[in-house]
């Protein structure tokens, strides 16, 4: 059977509650976007989403581009790594023991987004990692964390250590790795990829030009750090949920059928 047909042919709607649908949409979605912006690895990276009101989470289904994973494709497993219904696709090994780490130990987390981007491994393998050269590295700066490589993220010993070092932080330098995100929405940990992405980016760009930098004055990165901060903590925290009305139009128009 075909992979269009096998998608065809799941129908999860019908099975699950109205939350867990519109997680499931809202999912996708985030994958679909990963793939517009150009930020995919074949099918090697991976992004996870809480089901609400549960410790259950979905994850990608292994084997598929991002640009063709729909919200009824997506696998349902527990913090175990347990297949929770019926479905033809396994999921990722180390995009296993990254999420369910996270999720595991942050109540608050709703979402977790990890990348491969050149430019965020590029800065990863940077000692100094993150520098304040940019208003989106302020967003970033202030709530970020570092994870040095242990190789690929296959032990079951290395989620303490991941716990250990995320915190309470929503940003996640993965030494020679790649970037992770954490929120309480799917919006707001997109929004927070976004930022993070551009960060590394105007870095790498920045550094490449060969000149002497200009470092965001520090007193300037202590009261963005407070502001930030506090921007978090409120309700519509980082503010994704005023941009993802836009980025689903976006889909909406180019390929609608993550929704189903």
């Amino acid at each position: 059977m075909s992979l269009a047909q096998t998608l065809q042919d799941l129908n999860v709607k019908q099975h699950v509650s109205a939350a867990e649908w519109q997680t499931r949409v809202d999912l996708a979605a985030c994958y679909r976007l990963i793939a517009h912006y150009g930020w995919d690895d074949l099918i090697f990276t991976h992004i996870s989403a809480k089901v609400p009101g549960t410790e259950e989470f979905l994850i990608n289904p292994y084997g598929l581009m991002f640009h063709e994973i729909t919200a009824s494709s997506l696998v349902k497993i527990d913090l175990h790594g347990n297949k929770l219904m019926d479905t033809p696709f396994d999921i990722n090994p180390a995009g296993f023991t990254i999420h369910s780490a996270v999720h595991e130990a942050r109540e608050d987390v709703a979402c977790v987004l990890h990348t491969h981007t050149a430019q965020g491994v590029a800065v990863a393998a940077q000692k100094d990692g993150v520098l304040p050269l940019s208003q989106q590295s302020l967003f970033v700066l202030a709530s970020l964390s570092y994870h040095d490589y242990e190789g690929v993220a296959l032990r079951e010993d290395e989620k303490a250590r991941l716990q250990a070092d995320l915190g309470h932080t929503n940003f996640m330098l993965l030494r020679n790795h790649g970037l992770m995100t954490v929120g309480g929405s799917i919006a707001d940990t997109f929004l927070m990829m976004f930022t993070f992405q551009r960060a590394c980016e105007i870095q790498v760009m920045a550094q490449s030009g060969g000149g002497a930098l200009v470092s965001i004055p520090g007193e300037i990165l202590a009261g963005a750090k407070q502001m930030v901060a506090g921007v978090m903590k409120t309700k519509e925290g980082m503010g994704g949920g005023l941009a993802w009305p836009a980025l689903l139009r976006l889909l909406d128009a180019k390929d609608p059928s993550y929704r189903s």
